[in-house]
């Protein structure tokens, strides 16, 4: 007799994006399991034999949103012609995806789990290190304008990065608030008032 298990009557991939959409507007906390549930139109023993725990969900959900949302804000980054541009345009795309009506506004890694442990491998943890890589993307992005001549050595690169992904944090939670895409360009455009002052040796 056959003792394999039987095949799984729901598509992962579209019961995950449905678990990203509930984290992305209610954050891990306020997700319940029958939230998730409900959404993903599964049961809760079909959950944890598909994904393991919340947690689990949570991670997977984590890097479906890095590649399908955060990837589209990123993406001019290494192919701007300058640093000024690449982070103009990663400001703007931050606004664009921020207010879209098709998606909940604002963006899940900064606002999916605030509060709580924030040790390695924890949801808090989790958001902490990928909110951490966008400072890293956007100086490793300034270190090539330095090599290009664009900025000057003596700038204190980490600053600059920090500031602008501060600014990107800040347009989430207005995005969350009610803010529109045309405040959320303004904001834009005032931080990059700023660039000449930041970048001046």
């Amino acid at each position: 007799m056959s003792t394999k298990g039987r095949p799984r009557a729901f598509d992962r991939d579209a019961a995950l994006e449905r678990a990203m959409r509930v984290f992305w507007k209610k954050g891990y906390d306020s997700a319940s399991m029958a939230d998730l549930t409900g959404a993903m139109q599964i049961n809760a023993p079909s959950l944890y034999a598909a994904f393991g725990s919340k947690a689990d969900l949570f991670k997977e959900a984590v890097e479906l949103y890095t590649d399908k949302v955060g990837q589209r804000i990123k993406n001019s980054l290494p192919n701007a012609a300058t640093a000024k541009e690449g982070i103009a345009d990663f400001l703007m795309q931050t606004a664009i995806s921020h207010t879209d009506p098709e998606q909940p506004h604002g963006c899940m890694v900064v606002l999916g789990a605030l509060h709580g442990d924030d040790a390695e491998n924890t949801p808090c943890g989790l958001l902490r290190d990928r909110r951490l890589d966008n400072v890293t993307l956007l100086r490793g992005r300034l270190e090539r304008g330095v090599r290009d001549g664009e900025i000057a050595a003596s700038v204190d690169l980490q600053q600059v990065a920090e500031f602008y992904v501060t600014v990107q944090h800040g347009m989430s939670i207005t995005a969350r608030d009610g803010a529109t895409l045309e405040q959320l360009t303004k904001t834009a455009h005032a931080a990059m008032a700023a660039w000449d002052g930041l970048v001046s040796a």
